[in-house]
């Protein structure tokens, strides 16, 4: 495969090879186009999972790979699909945390029996540190759940005070005990409230039934299933690309791997210019062409792993949520924008939902940039804001793109 026929195969594995649904129109006398759950359903089981995280400067980043790839979406659609039964996703550690569907959420069952060196510390010690409070904490999810952790940390704290100088990562014994109960899987989330904390319940009581009565997988199974997973959802990659889809680690992956060859459902190819082994995953398709124009979360899928990005891509990216501000060097919450099947230009984009703005913070070029570049964003950001519900945007005067960024958005108005 030439470099840019697996750019194009990556992209429509991702959903991202094709131009998006039409947005709805601003005018009041055109239909607008209304995602409906099939189409949400279609993304996620595309995708495979959602990565959870909380940072909320723009929208939440499990919200923002299916707008990616439908457009503005109504995002009760993934609230129904986590809270509301027969559920549609189910939370756990994935790619990190993740939502994912009920069926591999059994797959990843092999994590909770090795919780003791899967798990960190902090959680996989609970159990001998604070062994009566981890009972307390189950009886109280049997009894009252879904709760969530400032619920059960209200009922304790008389016995077990969150200590003075606690900040941070720091946890109080309830959510420590709570997080093990998750991690082990004896209960799980049974949705987010609008503090988007998670409700805790019994995972008897979560998950389908048709799940919880599935018979219980192999270790050697479920990393083979997982890899095959994360190898779908690249559409060509290595067996570090397929790995890390679940932070799978050790050999596993790479025995998995081999037997998915064995049984063609990996095939090697050799990519011009990778001097390592490359597989294709044989429902992949390489358009001949790649249309879209979104703009990506710095948690989308097609990111995920950075070398992978910067070889298909020429895109060097690196979240700098936790850089420090004199250090970053494009931004806090910066989005890749994906014009065709090319990275040309990157925002850092801030929701002020106080003034009901959208603030482009910082605008930069990426190669190959084109004159038809700035346009093509300004009308993005001018989708996703309106998705937001942010009525004007502002364009910050940084970054090599600002300036034609502002004209653009400027013309729109």
């Amino acid at each position: 495969m030439t470099l840019a026929q697996a750019r194009r195969t990556a992209l429509a594995a991702q959903g991202l090879a094709a131009a998006r649904p039409a947005a709805p129109s601003d005018s009041p006398s055109a239909p607008a186009r209304r995602v409906t759950m099939a189409g949400f359903q279609r993304v996620v089981d595309r995708l495979g999972l959602l990565q959870i995280d909380s940072v909320n400067v723009l929208a939440r980043a499990h919200l923002l790979p299916v707008y990616s790839r439908l457009g503005p979406y109504d995002t009760a659609l993934l609230d129904r699909a986590t809270s509301t039964a027969p559920r549609r996703l189910v939370e756990y550690w994935g790619h990190e945390a993740s939502f994912v569907p009920p069926s591999t959420y059994r797959l990843l069952e092999w994590r909770q029996r090795r919780y003791r060196t899967e798990a960190w510390g902090s959680i996989s010690g609970a159990e001998v540190d604070h062994s009566g409070e981890v009972r307390e904490v189950r009886t109280i999810v049997h009894e009252r759940g879904p709760v969530t952790a400032a619920e059960v940390e209200r009922l304790l704290t008389s016995r077990h005070p969150r200590r003075p100088d606690a900040w941070g990562w720091s946890w109080s014994v309830a959510k420590r005990a709570l997080e093990f109960l998750f991690f082990t899987g004896e209960v799980t989330s049974a949705g987010r409230n609008n503090a988007f904390e998670r409700r805790y319940d019994l995972t008897e009581r979560v998950l389908p039934r048709g799940v919880l009565e599935a018979p219980p997988v192999t270790d050697e199974d479920a990393v083979r299933a997982l890899v095959e997973i994360g190898a779908r959802a690249h559409g060509v990659g290595t067996v570090r690309c397929f790995a890390d889809y679940f932070r799978l680690r050790g050999p596993a992956p790479r025995q998995a791997v081999l037997e998915l060859v064995e049984d063609g459902v990996l095939v090697p190819v050799q990519i011009q210019g990778w001097d390592r082994p490359t597989f294709v995953h044989r429902d992949a398709r390489t358009p001949r062409r790649a249309a879209a124009q979104t703009l990506l979360s710095p948690f989308d899928p097609l990111v995920f792993e950075r070398r992978r990005l910067a070889e298909l891509f020429g895109t060097h990216y690196r979240i700098e949520i936790y850089v420090p501000a004199h250090k970053r060097v494009h931004g806090y919450y910066v989005l890749p924008f994906l014009e065709g099947e090319q990275v040309t230009a990157r925002v850092d984009l801030k929701a002020d939902r106080r003034t009901g703005t959208l603030r482009v913070m910082s605008a930069h070029r990426d190669e190959p940039c084109t004159v038809h570049t700035p346009a093509a964003l300004a009308a993005e950001v001018s989708t996703m804001a309106r998705w937001l519900g942010m009525e004007q945007i502002v364009v910050e005067p940084v970054g090599d793109l600002a300036a034609d960024l502002s004209r653009e958005v400027a013309l729109l108005r």
